[in-house]
């Protein structure tokens, strides 16, 4: 498919003029920008004081990329995942479109694959004085341009989900096709066809494979989910919907929690001690809602028992305020960002909300950018960019 290449990148400073409101109110105690959000904006709303220092007083944004005006598909949908070249000012962000239908109805859907090339380039003239007023506002990296390709996945690696960064490329959540040897986690190294890493559980197919995250310990844990025999894209589930362990190296498969309605997104905090896990059961893979199911992030403390790692201590971390966290991560101070109905909302490493990344329509996929400040969300058919006050990773 032929790429897009866009070299206006537009950034935008948030309107940081808080306004306070009186105590008792069922309303933010703070918030930020008070123009109604719309789709070419992103508006922020305070919970708690930490948010402030979170995002800071003077936060910055740009709208990368928008399908809008061209197929008005959710082209940005899941698997936000960026992969830094070595080179240091161009990266590599991949976003799996949702289920697109094919002119053929009687064949199932398609997932595009969107692979955005980001340059970035050192901070202008107008950026050195803002940081000489300013230390707290260290930008070092800003992208300047980006280019879009839309790929189609390999055949044997049908209908992905999510993924994360894994040696050379990306690792793939395959949620597969009818046929019920398909699916599983697939590498795929840059420029180069994927290779399996692990295609069932002792032989059993998965359902669908959601969401995939590495630990600094050499695990992947990932979340399975019957989201595919909703949709009619996967034979009825041979599995419960569940959590698993498995080596990076395809070996010693686990099964490590369950009991969950449809277990999305997944992270692991920076030491490896805690584990959250995201169960979007209240909003139905048809799109209808029943607000009686769970739509809660889940945490679970990591332990090591006779050599393998368990979870133990499970526990409600915290409850979407709009519809569900479709994907979360965890910053480097053990905050957590959550992929929600109204935007990306943000707890402490206690469960307290902080505040909410207000974009209008909610999104479902985040991740980590290339500079130590930077959040990247997907809204469906727009993808963001978002420059914090704080450093959200290890740079």
């Amino acid at each position: 498919m032929a790429s897009i290449k866009k070299n206006d990148i537009k950034w935008c400073d948030v309107n940081t003029k808080a306004e306070r409101i009186e105590r008792g109110q069922k309303v933010p105690l703070r918030l930020f920008n008070r123009p109604s959000p719309n789709s070419n904006s992103i508006d922020l709303k305070q919970y708690h004081s930490g948010f402030e220092d979170v995002v800071g007083i003077r936060p910055r944004y740009s709208l990368l990329l928008s399908s809008d005006e061209s197929t008005g598909n959710h082209l940005f949908r899941n698997g936000c995942v960026f992969v830094q070249s070595p080179a240091g000012l161009v990266g590599h962000l991949y976003v799996m479109s949702g289920p697109l239908q094919v002119t053929n109805s009687s064949a199932l859907p398609t997932i595009l694959i969107s692979h955005v090339i980001c340059d970035y380039s050192s901070k202008s003239d107008s950026e050195e004085s803002l940081m000489e007023e300013d230390e707290e506002y260290r930008y070092a990296f800003k992208t300047t341009s980006v280019e879009w390709k839309k790929l189609r996945p390999p055949k044997n690696m049908p209908m992905p989900a999510g993924a994360c960064s894994f040696g050379r490329g990306v690792l793939y959540c395959s949620q597969g096709t009818l046929s019920s040897d398909t699916g599983g986690l697939w590498e795929m190294p840059q420029n180069q066809p994927p290779l399996p890493v692990l295609t069932s559980y002792l032989g059993r197919p998965f359902n669908s494979i959601q969401n995939v995250v590495k630990d600094r310990k050499g695990g992947l844990w990932f979340t399975d989910a019957s989201t595919g025999f909703e949709l009619d894209i996967r034979p009825k589930p041979k599995l419960p919907n569940q959590v698993y362990r498995v080596d990076t190296d395809g070996q010693n498969v686990r099964v490590v929690a369950d009991g969950f309605g449809r277990p999305t997104g997944i992270a692991v905090n920076k030491d490896g001690s805690t584990l959250y896990v995201s169960d979007t059961d209240a909003i139905r893979a048809d799109g209808s809602t029943d607000p009686t199911r769970a739509a809660t992030i889940y945490a679970f403390d990591i332990i090591q028992r006779s050599g393998s790692s368990f979870l133990t201590n499970r526990r409600v971390f915290a409850y979407a305020r709009e519809g569900v966290p479709s994907a979360v991560i965890c910053d480097i101070e053990g905050r957590v960002f959550a992929a929600c109905g109204d935007g990306v909302e943000v707890f402490s490493p206690g469960g307290i909300a902080l505040g909410l990344i207000e974009i209008l329509g909610g999104c479902t996929t985040i991740c980590f950018g290339s500079t130590d400040k930077e959040l990247l969300i997907g809204s469906g058919q727009r993808l963001w960019s978002f420059l914090m006050r704080v450093p959200i990773r290890d740079s």
